[in-house]
């Protein structure tokens, strides 16, 4: 069991990086085809709606045909998308990389039902949970920091090594990584339709409450993220470097969070919906304390912001993952990942709209959603025990 939880981290940790190396690159290479910002938007808005598509469906495929298949199958599409990117001679071409990409993505959503599948209780599901968050937080450090280096090359180089990490990550997949999901006694073919898991997740009332929740969170989340670096810029004066500092610090707190506090302190002392609402008023304050344009309060926001949204999602995906049953881990950790690429498809474009009007806005506005997903959580059936 341990070999296997190592094989699937190790998995995460090489996706994540390779995907961590272009994030600070990616802008100042799509600008040299010459495109409007709008264009860049809409090329960010692309990956976001294929992955909205695919993901309950590759969920889905994951309950019916296995982890394994599903796993190897999205890291070859991330490795080919790169690929097509980093190779680019027109702009039509930077968007058929991103689709690509999109149109299979499942890495993260597929280990995170790996991790549920090994587990033998709840409170190893969530601490297995935990890890694989964990680790993507460390790979999301680190691979900024490898991205930046390698862009002193060329600015598509850290593509092409992005590209090739997917394939070595893909090829050292199907040599050691086991298959975990062995209750597959479901007859039903998988289908290519992407409404239909999300059809069910609307007409499923024991989860519906936190498929509504995890959706607030979502649009408050991404709508504060979409317009923080031009806050950080516009109120307090940061450069480019220094908010790339404030988002590290936000990933410093996410990681001690769910590596170090999520069993010590969170998950001894409060059950997993507890904790839910916990990490709801966390947000919700933190956003208000980012929007006071006060220095002190918004490195407070900061911090409340990477603790609310780290132990948030790992508590969600746990509780929705146990919930769904053994036939149906990927299928509702795949309408989780489908209902936050939504979110980052249609928040951004409402966060500029609201930024425009006023820098503290869109703040303000994503409170208003985190207070709804607390309403929604009320009506989940009440379990309130602490984990052991």
């Amino acid at each position: 069991m341990q070999r296997e939880k190592s094989i699937i981290l190790f998995t995460v940790l090489v996706d994540v990086i390779g995907f961590g190396i272009v994030i600070p690159i990616l802008p100042f290479y799509v600008t040299e085809f010459g495109v409007s910002p709008t264009v860049v938007t809409l090329l960010f808005a692309s990956f976001s709606l294929f992955s909205f598509i695919s993901a309950p469906v590759f969920g889905a495929w994951s309950d019916r045909i296995g982890r394994r298949p599903v796993l190897i199958l999205s890291i070859f599409s991330t490795a080919v998308g790169w690929f097509v990117f980093a190779g680019a001679q027109a702009v039509w071409m930077l968007f058929l990389g991103r689709v690509i990409d999109g149109a299979a993505a499942g890495n993260f959503t597929t280990a995170q039902s790996y991790m549920a599948d090994i587990s033998k209780s709840d409170s190893e599901r969530t601490k297995n949970i935990g890890l694989v968050s964990a680790v993507f937080g460390v790979g999301f450090l680190l691979g900024p920091i490898v991205g930046g280096i390698l862009s002193k090359v060329s600015h598509s180089f850290p593509f092409w090594i992005a590209g090739t990490m997917a394939l070595l990550n893909a090829v050292s997949a199907i040599i050691f990584l086991p298959e975990t999901h062995h209750h597959r006694t479901s007859k039903e073919a998988p289908g290519f339709n992407p409404l239909r898991p999300l059809k069910k997740a609307a007409e499923d009332s024991p989860l519906r409450p936190l498929y509504l929740t995890w959706l607030m969170f979502a649009l408050a989340f991404v709508t504060g993220q979409s317009v923080f670096a031009l806050f950080a810029k516009d109120v307090f004066g940061f450069t480019a470097f220094q908010a790339g500092l404030a988002f590290t610090f936000v990933g410093v707190v996410v990681v001690l969070n769910q590596t170090l506090l999520l069993n010590r302190f969170w998950l001894a002392r409060y059950s997993e919906q507890q904790l839910i609402s916990i990490m709801l008023v966390i947000l919700a304050v933190a956003l208000l304390c980012i929007a006071s344009e006060i220095l002190l309060l918004f490195f407070v926001g900061l911090a409340g912001l990477g603790t609310g949204q780290a132990v948030l999602r790992v508590v969600v995906t746990s509780e929705v993952s146990g919930a769904g049953g053994q036939e149906r881990k990927g299928e509702t950790i795949g309408i989780l990942s489908a209902l936050m690429s939504g979110a980052m498809v249609v928040a951004p474009v409402v966060a500029g709209a609201l930024f425009e009007i006023d820098h503290a806005v869109p703040y303000f506005f994503a409170v208003f959603f985190l207070l709804a997903g607390l309403v929604f959580i009320r009506q989940l059936p009440d379990r309130a025990t602490t984990n052991p």
